[in-house]
């Protein structure tokens, strides 16, 4: 078992690492069990205090071996693993699942932009919003579980439609509230003046989540302390999707240098990035920002069609391309996307099922549109 995590002094943050879930839902991205059970180790040693690894929406979590792994590894008290909601019914099936497998603290995915709540929950309104956020964090708390509810797309809901939904989930009893720059957006004067407000809401515990496309995760994240956040997430070698998160071994040796902070053990920062990149598949280095391949890769058809739902410009504005990656998280909609606009006439359901299958004998190559396409011309249709 993992030692206690660092005291914090007064005003010092908490900190949570994501690398476990934010980068393992990176386009191409899949950690195994081995090498989460290894990170999840290193993290605790450095001194951080929860470690946030994989996410369930129903039975049979693709994830389910990384949560396992980490339990095994740290124990479940010190994990986190993101349930997806979208509505009462599937919110209860998701939560068996996190029974089952022994999960002690969920993170309740909510989309709180219009633009993502239309998207991903059919409407924008923002009682139905608040009904929802009630409904799953009862739900969740009725079980036992330590609940942080967050704000999906939260950076870009206007305050007057955050505040209300952040004062709902703490009146239902939510432990915490993560405000996620999913599309990165403010600059740390933005990110204090919006934390300042949310820290404002009765019995409210807040985390920030920032993105790093624009360069300013680490000093959002600094900014949103300084307004009274008393969490921060982060990701080892900043890893994440578009564009990346705050990187970890930065945000760690800025806390030293400016805060004069010294829970943490740094000498493990180095390993952790080598295991990270290496374990990942990205090489030896990740380089954030809008101007490197990974910045408008996905593996998610929702994220391919609506775009504009999760970039900060687009990919054209800056001279890169929007790609498809992907190892093992094939599903129809998004083999549909890769197939569209091609010639190719296959039954996409049964080529799916097919092309995973071949996924898995092979190892899971990463893919991209071609090799999709490619893959398509040769499936042995009847």
């Amino acid at each position: 078992m993992a030692a206690e995590g660092p005291e914090s002094a007064p005003g010092a943050p908490h900190i949570s690492d994501a690398t476990l879930r934010d980068s393992a839902h990176m386009a191409g991205v899949e950690f195994g069990p081995g090498a989460a059970a290894a990170l999840a180790d290193l993290l605790v040693r450095t001194g951080v205090e929860l470690v946030e690894v994989g996410m369930v929406s129903g039975p049979g979590a693709k994830d389910a071996d990384l949560v396992l792994a980490a339990h095994e590894a740290i124990g479940p008290e010190r994990c986190m693993t993101l349930v997806v909601v979208r509505d009462r019914r599937q919110v209860a099936k998701a939560l068996d699942e996190a029974e089952r497998l022994g999960v002690r603290h969920v993170m309740c995915s909510i989309p709180t932009s219009e633009r993502h709540a239309e998207l991903k929950l059919g409407s924008t309104s923002l009682k139905f919003l608040e009904v929802l956020a009630r409904s799953a964090i009862t739900q969740a708390k009725e079980r036992g579980f330590h609940v942080t509810f967050s704000g999906e797309d939260g950076a870009r809901t206007p305050a007057a439609r955050l505040v209300p939904y952040v004062t709902t989930g703490f009146r239902a009893g939510a432990d915490r509230f993560r405000l996620a720059e999913t599309v990165a957006c403010l600059s740390p004067w933005q990110m204090e003046e919006l934390v300042a407000r949310l820290v404002a809401v009765d019995r409210s515990e807040i985390e920030v989540h920032a993105h790093n496309m624009l360069g300013m995760a680490v000093a959002n994240s600094l900014a949103a302390v300084r307004a009274g956040a008393r969490w921060i997430s982060a990701t080892v070698g900043g890893i994440g999707e578009r564009g990346g998160n705050a990187p970890l071994a930065e945000l760690l040796t800025a806390l030293r240098v400016l805060n004069a902070d010294t829970r943490f053990d740094l000498t493990y920062l180095t390993e952790l990035s080598r295991l990270a990149l290496q374990s990942s598949g990205l090489g030896d280095a990740f380089q954030p920002g809008p101007a490197t391949r990974h910045s408008y890769a996905y593996e998610l058809a929702g994220q391919l069609s609506h775009p504009e739902a999760y970039e900060t410009l687009p990919a054209e504005v800056v001279g890169n391309t929007r790609r498809l990656r992907v190892r093992s998280r094939l599903t129809p909609s998004l083999v549909a996307w890769a197939l569209a606009d091609s010639d190719i006439d296959v039954d996409v359901g049964a080529f799916t099922s097919w092309l995973v299958a071949q996924q898995e004998r092979d190892g899971n190559p990463l893919l991209d549109r071609d090799a999709i396409r490619t893959a398509a011309q040769a499936f042995p249709s009847s």
